[in-house]
């Protein structure tokens, strides 16, 4: 077994040039066992219950991959089991699932809660949340599954994976000797502990503004400009995979929306009379920056988005064809291809994925026709709906996550809403009838994308590391049943321990804006049907310039104090790789990719404890310092600092 990822895993392979993975293929290694699959469903129960309740309380889904890839590799050292690399890959794979069917599920079903409280008559129950959650999770799988090749090995090198990189690392690390694991875990503890310090004691500010100046508080007033900054040791890191084209792409999205649309919105506030928009009660001059960004101008980026996506759709559609075809082929008989001999490259039979497509898409309506609408019409437009938006969106989903780590799983789920909204609505479905029949496909829908996002990496994790496909992909469906049971029994607990609305209530903000969003829908009122299309015009004229729609998309959608660190990692990226020297910029470059990867797991473990800790009630955040002007100057201090380390930790010099 090779010490390390191959020095061609992350660049695009010279003509004839082939990719071998760490696992060699004509090798077989202990994958599938008790051990792993134990240790996965417990990861699964554990981290799905973890990352419900911090989703709920801040609206942002920590990514579980990484920690659970530390925590396997804790425990095979631990049991001294030897070659446990393919054991690992399948512990993380089952666990994984947490966070995406999590995402899934939070960003749409609590909105059942938050509308009961207006309309009591409104019934919410666990078998909607659970089989919301399952059937969603199990279609996002079976639909990614036949395009595994083209994302992880037709595209090899076209896309960073910022996560999976992360992932691999760790988890590569095991067999790695010396030096290299060293460095990984030095940086974990170094971003780990950085981004504890924020999240538990409230050290200094998790976000620097423009407003610490009188200059920047002028300019956030009066034209509402203003810059952001979220000082997070695992955003620096991501940056730094994600590489400096695509954080400048992304940030200029991100730049357009707030330095551009909100000043332009703003500048007519002084002649606005009355408030516009659906459930909008505040006249632009008395809102923030902020609150135009969420009440308009994302509106903008949901429609880019949606353009975006089916641009994608439109330029996939020969693979799309060519897997839709072979399903076809295999499922009548006429194609009888003996399975692929070498064991990396051995999906499930193609003739399983399509028979499972069907027994789910069956299941769906059943659960719809049973335990959602009672009506056999409804049942099949609803089945309808999620079938074309879950299959068509998969591509979207998956490219998004390849590119830069961030699923825009609630921009593509605000869309399905709208038009199942719609739909529904034309066909004779309305009131809370409706608005729990929308919502509901919203939740298949919304997990079925945040699935396909979530499991192209660990499909990629595996590809590089030389695990069995099949094997990933046949026990995925076990973490996904795990997780959707836990999530449906963590969230109607936090309904009643804590609720959705009222005060001390979990925020639950990707849900509330579902919420707002579908009751205007179901009761006739406007819809910003102007901003969508503002969206997709735009995506369109970046498409014929050649500016990569999607990712200019999800820079216009996602915070600007999330985007921001990105485009600082990558100009960190940007600064050591400026040598004239190749083999000198490649191996700065693998030791940045390390460090990165190590300030994103530790950042990302050390978020776990922090919210467990947080779950129990321990937490020495004081808001009134985390807020304060001091605070944010001492963050940025320390995050200079960071970028200093990380700087310096790349450039100097090994002692042979």
């Amino acid at each position: 077994m090779s010490q390390g990822l191959p020095e061609n895993a992350s660049r695009e392979l010279k003509p004839g040039e082939t990719y071998k993975p760490v696992m060699e293929p004509g090798k077989t290694y202990s994958e599938v066992n008790a051990w792993s699959v134990t240790w996965g469903i417990v990861m699964a129960i554990v981290f799905s219950a973890a990352a419900a309740y911090l989703g709920l309380k801040v609206g942002q889904v920590f990514e579980a991959a990484i920690p659970i890839a530390i925590i396997a590799l804790g425990l095979s050292g631990a049991a001294k089991r030897k070659g446990a690399l393919g054991e690992n890959v399948i512990i993380q794979s089952i666990g994984s699932a947490s966070g995406v069917i999590v995402a899934g599920a939070i960003f749409t079903l609590p909105a059942l809660y938050i509308l009961q409280s207006k309309y009591p008559e409104l019934t919410v129950n666990f078998t909607q949340i659970f089989f919301s959650s399952l059937l969603g999770g199990c279609l996002g799988i079976l639909f990614l599954i036949p395009f595994r090749k083209y994302f992880v090995s037709d595209m090899h090198g076209k896309y960073p994976f910022p996560e999976a990189t992360a992932t691999t690392q760790v988890l590569v690390s095991g067999e790695k000797s010396g030096g290299q694991a060293k460095v990984l875990l030095f940086s974990g503890l170094i971003g780990g502990l950085y981004d504890f310090a924020v999240a538990t004691f409230g050290a200094w500010s998790e976000v620097f503004s423009s407003r610490v100046v009188g200059v920047g508080e002028m300019l956030a007033d009066k034209a509402k400009m203003v810059f952001k900054l979220n000082l997070s040791a695992a955003l620096l890191g991501l940056g730094y995979i994600v590489g400096l084209k695509y954080a400048a792409i992304i940030c200029a999205g991100s730049f357009l929306s707030w330095y551009v649309f909100i000043p332009l919105l703003s500048h007519f506030a002084d002649g606005q009379t009355i408030a516009v928009g659906a459930g909008v009660t505040q006249l632009l001059g008395d809102m923030s920056a902020e609150e135009i960004f969420r009440t308009y101008v994302r509106n903008i980026g949901i429609g880019a988005i949606a353009m975006a996506g089916v641009i994608g759709i439109i330029r996939s559609s020969g693979v799309i064809k060519s897997a839709v075809g072979l399903a076809a082929k295999e499922l009548s008989g006429k194609n009888k291809v003996a399975v692929a001999n070498v064991r990396t490259q051995r999906d499930l039979p193609m003739k399983i994925i399509a028979v499972g497509i069907l027994i789910c898409l069956a299941l769906v309506f059943i659960f719809f026709y049973v335990g959602v609408v009672h009506n056999l019409m409804h049942a099949i437009v609803g089945l309808l709906i999620v079938a074309v938006i879950a299959f068509l969106f998969t591509t979207v989903a998956a490219n998004a996550i390849a590119i830069v780590g961030t699923n825009p799983v609630s921009g593509m789920t605000l869309m399905t809403l709208i038009l199942a909204s719609l739909v529904l609505v034309s066909v004779g479905l309305s009131g809370t009838s409706g608005m729990v029949a929308a919502l509901v496909i919203g939740g298949v829908v919304c997990t079925a994308l945040s699935m396909a996002g979530g499991f192209i990496t660990d499909l990629k994790i595996g590809y590089w590391l030389g695990s069995t496909p099949a094997k990933q992909e046949g026990l995925k469906f076990l973490g996904t049943l795990v997780s959707a049971a836990t999530v449906g029994g963590v969230i109607m607990i936090l309904s009643k321990t804590y609720g959705f609305t009222g005060d001390n209530a979990l925020v639950a903000p990707q849900a509330n804006a579902m919420a707002a969003v579908i009751e205007p829908l179901m009761s006739g009122q406007s819809v910003p049907w102007l901003l969508y299309g503002a969206g997709a015009m735009l995506t369109l004229i970046l498409t014929m310039l050649g500016v990569p729609a999607l990712a200019f998309a999800l820079g216009m959608f996602i915070p600007l104090e999330l985007n921001t660190p990105l485009l600082v990692g990558g100009l960190v990226s940007w600064y050591v790789t400026r040598s004239k020297d190749a083999s000198v910029n490649a191996e700065r470059n693998e030791k940045g990719t390390l460090i990165a990867s190590g300030l994103i797991a530790g950042g990302a473990l050390f978020g776990v404890l922090s919210a467990m800790l947080t779950y129990f009630g321990i937490n020495f955040v004081n808001p009134q310092w985390v807020s304060s002007h001091v605070a944010e100057i001492l963050g940025i201090c320390m995050y200079a600092l960071l970028i200093g380390y990380f700087i310096w930790e790349i450039l100097r010099k090994n002692k042979k």
